[in-house]
């Protein structure tokens, strides 16, 4: 009877069929689903209970032969071989599973069990529980499989699965207009973040339009960098370059431009940088444009770095660990083998390796240095503390230490981007959006002085317009970044910084006095602004307020906005004033253009090229061609179909 069972199931290993690739990625799809369902809501003993009554449904098929001494031999053979049929075929899922290769066992050995892990056996009895409800391939948002989905579907010759739809951003309004006699002063904080314009430009590329709330206009403008003068010294780190033109979709209104430009500074004074990086090594980070480009993106960052700059990496996943030590730049081959290594799979315990990565820069803190925290994620924090308020509460604590945060944003289909906006700004640092390696270049390599090496902090904004000669004003941008007008001088206030080299617009659409375009209706019993004023030449006092790195008393600088800062056309306003004036136009098309009545996107081209000026990047060329896409675009991205996801 021996020599039988093993003639038997030598003749299955044999003659065992190889399952279809289809069926192989289906098998995958569901067992990762259910897998990911029982590593986020079940504990291990749930799992191993489980595993139990499983098995003990398996061991009643051998209940006919456990006597089969007692049978005709021919009745035993018979049921055995039976037994041991529907035994093969109950773990034919496994071997489906096994011959695609090492890449599950590496994805279930980096889950984050509580305790000891289960065995092997276990969990994958866990994970073909739900297997035959589970959903099709491409079509379950479970957080944990999305990557391994992603993978087996590049296997199979397929297009990679990517979420739709569940990039989140702030929801806000766009800045309404104000009747200057009755709100003259507006306060709000600098901006020099560009993640906006990268995701507009991702979205774009792929012929659909951005949600209106991921177009910050402000982001926008300030992604390009503009000729405006340079300030003399440190102690005055920028100056303020003024004009006023006509307004393009509405010559009646006038546009006041305001901008600002960092010092640039000397490079053999650069300090001494102590910078972390934070890695998000979850399942969710495993596509193209996730983990790769973030490994590539740092290895640019690095090329910008002096040899005695000290670098380490912090990883995290279903739990936070340390990469690599704090390690000097010298050594580059090491870091660069140690950012090689990293793979991706699991939960994300965001709030856990934002915690180990401020306790690793302070532990190296270097006085008088720059000490920072680079986080790259897509920002899915969906394990330990996930709360925005709590996370930012911590960020915004930990930089009084001195340590502070960049966010460098990765992906689409499951974006956090409200939630890396909030960090970064209670982080006293940037974010930045990487969607192509030449981004990564621009943000990491040529602009890299300016995302690291803060010049000026706190830096805030307030005009005071004047009613006799501007009856509304709207400030065009900056939504999420006003200020009431006591915070402007309250050094307590926390507002953004402006790094070496940065440029900082803003621009403001005003109504003149007496031009009958007003938007607001006049009101019965309030009194009509005065005609006659000692200030009747100016439209407004503009006051900007910001504090030196070392120092936490802010200092001043004032200036009047005058008529012989206006200029009689858009022609003859000042190139970089019209090139900004098209951004700005392109941004409220974007948001709806409740604003700019007729002007459509060939006027917003027309306008840029003419303003386009010296380009050695191509950058606004670039501008010029979104704009032309943005006119076919569609306005939501369809989901992928079952053949595109799984190939012919």
């Amino acid at each position: 009877m021996n020599d039988e069972i093993e003639r038997l199931q030598s003749a299955l290993r044999a003659n065992r069929p190889s399952p279809p690739a289809e069926c192989q990625e289906r098998a995958l799809a569901a067992a990762l689903a259910a897998f990911d369902d029982h590593h986020q809501t079940r504990s291990k003993g749930a799992v191993q209970a489980e595993y139990d009554n499983r098995r003990r449904g398996v061991w009643w098929l051998f209940l006919p032969v456990s006597n089969w001494w007692l049978r005709p031999a021919f009745a035993s053979a018979i049921t055995l071989g039976l037994a041991v049929v529907l035994f093969v075929a109950y773990l034919r899922p496994f071997t489906q599973l096994s011959s695609l290769g090492p890449g599950l066992e590496s994805g279930l050995q980096e889950q984050d069990w509580e305790g000891e892990p289960p065995d092997t056996l276990s969990s994958l009895t866990g994970v073909f529980t739900s297997a035959e409800s589970a959903p099709p391939l491409g079509l379950s948002a479970a957080p944990g499989g999305r990557a391994m989905r992603s993978l087996a579907a590049d296997r199979a010759g397929g297009t990679a699965f990517r979420d739709q739809g569940r990039d989140r951003f702030t929801a806000f309004d766009p800045n309404p207009v104000k009747v200057t006699a009755e709100e003259p002063v507006s306060t709000f904080s600098i901006d020099v973040d560009t993640a906006s314009y990268a995701f507009m430009r991702a979205s774009l590329n792929q012929m659909v339009l951005p949600p209106q709330d991921a177009v910050r206009i402000e982001e926008l403008i300030n992604y390009f960098s503009y000729n405006y003068a340079l300030p003399d010294s440190r102690e005055a780190p920028f100056a303020a370059a003024v004009s006023v033109l006509p307004a393009p979709w509405n010559p009646t209104n006038r546009l006041l431009h305001i901008g600002i430009r960092g010092y640039m500074q000397d490079p053999g004074a650069a300090k001494q940088a102590n910078l972390v990086f934070l890695v998000d090594t979850s399942g969710s980070m495993n596509a193209p444009n996730k983990l790769p480009l973030l490994v590539n993106s740092l290895k640019l960052l690095l090329e910008t770095l002096a040899p005695q700059d000290r670098v380490a990496v912090v990883t995290y996943a279903g739990a936070a660990g340390i990469a690599l030590p704090p390690t000097p730049v010298a050594e580059k081959s090491r870091i660069h083998a140690a950012l090689d290594r990293l793979g991706a799979g699991g939960s994300t315990a965001g709030a856990e390796g934002i915690r180990q990565a401020y306790l690793l820069a302070e532990e190296h803190f270097v006085t008088g240095g720059i000490n920072r925290v680079v986080l790259a994620t897509d920002g899915d924090f969906n394990v330990g503390i996930t709360d925005p308020q709590a996370l930012t509460g911590f960020v915004s604590r930990k930089r009084n230490s001195g340590v502070y945060l960049s966010v460098l944003g990765f992906g689409m289909g499951n974006y956090n981007d409200d939630l890396m906006q909030r960090l970064a700004q209670n982080g006293n640092g940037n974010a930045v959006y990487i969607d192509s390696l030449s981004e990564a270049r621009k943000a990491l390599s040529e602009e890299a002085t300016a995302l690291l090496f803060p010049i000026a902090k706190d830096v805030k904004i307030q005009v005071e317009f004047n009613p006799t000669t501007v009856s509304e004003h709207r400030l065009i941008g900056y939504e999420t970044r006003m200020l009431r007008r006591e915070d402007f001088s309250n050094d307590k206030v926390d507002a953004g910084d402006i790094g070496a080299g940065h440029t900082v617009t803003a621009i403001y659409e005003l109504t003149p006095a007496g031009s009958g375009a007003e938007r607001t209706e006049p009101l019965r019993y309030q009194v009509a602004a005065p005609t006659g004023s000692a200030f009747k030449d100016e439209l407004a006092f503009l006051k900007i307020r910001y504090k030196l790195p070392e120092e936490e008393t802010s200092k001043l600088i004032t200036r009047p906005v005058t008529s012989a800062d206006a200029a009689a056309s858009v022609e003859a306003a000042p190139r970089e004033a019209r090139f900004a004036a098209a951004v700005a136009a392109f941004g409220q098309l974007l948001r709806g253009g409740r604003y700019i009545g007729d002007y459509n996107y060939d006027d917003v081209a027309a306008l840029a090229q003419d303003a386009r000026g010296q380009d050695p990047y191509g950058y606004r060329a670039e501008f010029i061609g979104l704009v032309k896409l943005a006119e076919s675009a569609a306005a939501l991205a369809p989901l992928p179909s079952p053949d595109t996801i799984n190939g012919p």
